[in-house]
């Protein structure tokens, strides 16, 4: 019965009319950001064709979820600032963005908290384009928006289980549907064809340990879930701490003397994407 359900949820995602596509410039920017002799005007055109989606990049740029100093106010200015890599993650979070926050406030704001400390992390560990591992972090629990829009029955039911069981969330979803809300992020993280150092951090997020590509990325996207939840930062009707996977953590390299530095630096920029959210709700419009 399990295998039938889960071919059953597999199929509603894979013909949902309801979860969005990412625009299709997304893989002709994957394809001139992997070519050496593309330039950033003829990506900036590119881009600029797209009327809405520019303007929401130009304000994601400038809003205080990223926090930079100076303002941006061309295409062409923001890719020589951030590269082809960071404008590739700024426009696949454009396009969730509306989706998350329309769909849960409280969710939307634990995946903003979540890349804000996947960021920190990253750029703590030296990674290499550490804005691709925020992305991840932002959308690592796209699964329970799928979940909430595609099986609104099951949802319910999940609601329910974590209210009488006092249990994790995650917990409830594999008693009711035997799988949880990261294989179904996984999913359909591959159907928009995301690269693997997207793809494993949401399929992984709660079991890093299996991560084979990308482990490390895996254990940032973990460990950030965890400490922002820590925090109480956003709970998306998960009020639960998820256990630390200690071979995550050891991959990370930290130690216990890191943390207090590390905390202090998450929860400054929390404030600054605190009144992001709240100027975003106030407006009544999407964040992007």
């Amino acid at each position: 019965m399990s295998d039938e359900l889960r071919t059953k949820i597999k199929k509603a995602l894979r013909h949902s009319k309801n979860l969005p596509t990412l625009p299709a410039i997304i893989q002709k920017l994957t394809r001139m950001a992997e070519d050496p002799n593309t330039t950033t005007d003829q990506m900036g055109r590119v881009i600029a064709k797209d009327h809405i989606l520019a303007a929401k990049l130009l304000r994601l740029v400038n809003s205080a979820f990223y926090g930079f100093p100076q303002r941006i106010s061309s295409l062409s200015s923001a890719i020589i600032l951030l590269g082809f890599n960071v404008i590739k993650s700024l426009i696949i979070s454009s396009s969730i963005f509306d989706l998350m926050e329309s769909q849960d406030v409280q969710l939307w704001e634990h995946s903003l908290g979540c890349a804000v400390a996947c960021s920190v992390l990253a750029k703590r560990l030296d990674v290499a384009d550490p804005e691709e591992i925020s992305t991840a972090g932002l959308i690592h629990d796209i699964g329970k928006v799928a979940i909430k829009m595609e099986l609104p029955d099951h949802y319910e039911e999940i609601n329910r289980l974590v209210s009488v069981q006092q249990t994790s969330r995650r917990e409830a979803e594999r008693q009711l549907l035997h799988l949880d809300h990261a294989e179904v992020g996984g999913w359909l993280a591959k159907s928009w064809n995301l690269p693997p150092k997207l793809i494993e951090p949401i399929a992984g997020h709660h079991e890093p340990s299996a991560c084979r590509k990308e482990p490390l990325a895996c254990a940032i996207v973990h460990f950030g879930d965890l400490l922002i939840r820590a925090l109480g930062y956003g709970h998306g009707d998960d009020i639960w701490v998820p256990s630390l996977d200690q071979k995550a953590w050891r991959t990370l390299g930290l130690t216990t003397d890191d943390l207090p530095s590390l905390i202090d630096e998450i929860e400054e920029k929390l404030w600054d994407v605190k009144g992001f959210s709240m100027e975003i709700q106030k407006e009544g419009s999407p964040p992007c």
